[in-house]
């Protein structure tokens, strides 16, 4: 059987010339335990809504031209969180990667993880990678999850890779400049990002993609993530199309 999100990419495929908004939008996906708390009912119990959330925002993309797709599943400061709910999440990111593997790779969908993974759990790093190799060939939508992703610490973990290779002799000192550093970034083969939203009504960027959104448009929504809906994205895609991106230069 052909799933939903196969047949919204097959269907909805756009022509180069539909590209008027964004083509790589990022999301902050906050506002999962106050939903659920709204409702009398446990913080994983909005989790899991926020997961089928994601499902339905993919399946929108081809429509609204967005090529890459990038999500914040995990941060590196939410090990703070009760062990329950780490534990919660870990299991349901176990979940979702096991039931929606044949349903993203039949819609042409390439997933990517950036993020440290040498905290997960193995059995989670190994679905990760077996996502990311049934997928690798894929092109419609570039899916990337940021999973215990922390933008500080991509830089970091950036830094010593590339402070390896100019020690190495790989990389002389002079070459180092803002178009080498990319390379050394977990989203290393990936655009930046032309929007960067985030729900729940928080105006701050918590730690995400600090390199690569230096010139992104960022809209900060009220809207709790499970809440967000297609009809709400296509809105932002549409007035991005509005915006005059300068890049520092004068009109």
């Amino acid at each position: 059987m052909v799933s939903k999100l196969a047949l919204a990419v097959t269907d909805l495929r756009p022509t180069p010339s539909d590209q008027t908004g964004p083509r790589h939008v990022a999301i902050i996906m906050d506002g999962n335990g106050r939903w659920a708390q709204a409702r009398g009912r446990p913080r994983l119990f909005g989790h899991h809504a926020g997961a089928r959330r994601v499902r339905q925002i993919v399946e929108s993309c081809p429509r609204l031209g967005i090529k890459f797709l990038t999500i914040f599943a995990f941060s590196t400061e939410n090990w703070a969180r009760t062990q329950a709910e780490v534990a919660g999440l870990m299991g349901l990111f176990q979940r979702y990667i096991s039931k929606e593997m044949s349903a993203l790779h039949a819609a042409d969908v390439r997933v990517r993880f950036v993020g440290d993974r040498v905290r997960l759990d193995p059995k989670l790093v190994a679905l990760m990678v077996e996502l990311e190799t049934l997928t690798i060939d894929n092109d419609t939508v570039h899916l990337t999850i940021a999973l215990n992703y922390g933008g500080r610490d991509e830089v970091a973990r950036a830094t010593k890779r590339l402070a390896e290779d100019v020690s190495a002799g790989k990389l002389r000192p002079e070459d180092v400049d803002e178009s080498t550093f990319p390379c050394y970034l977990d989203t290393n083969i990936l655009p930046d990002p032309d929007l960067v939203i985030r729900t729940s009504g928080e105006a701050r960027i918590s730690n995400f993609l600090l390199w690569q959104s230096a010139y992104s448009e960022y809209e900060f929504i009220d809207t709790l993530w499970p809440d967000f809906e297609v009809a709400e994205l296509e809105h932002l895609c549409q007035t991005f199309g509005n915006r005059g991106r300068r890049y520092g230069k004068a009109e």
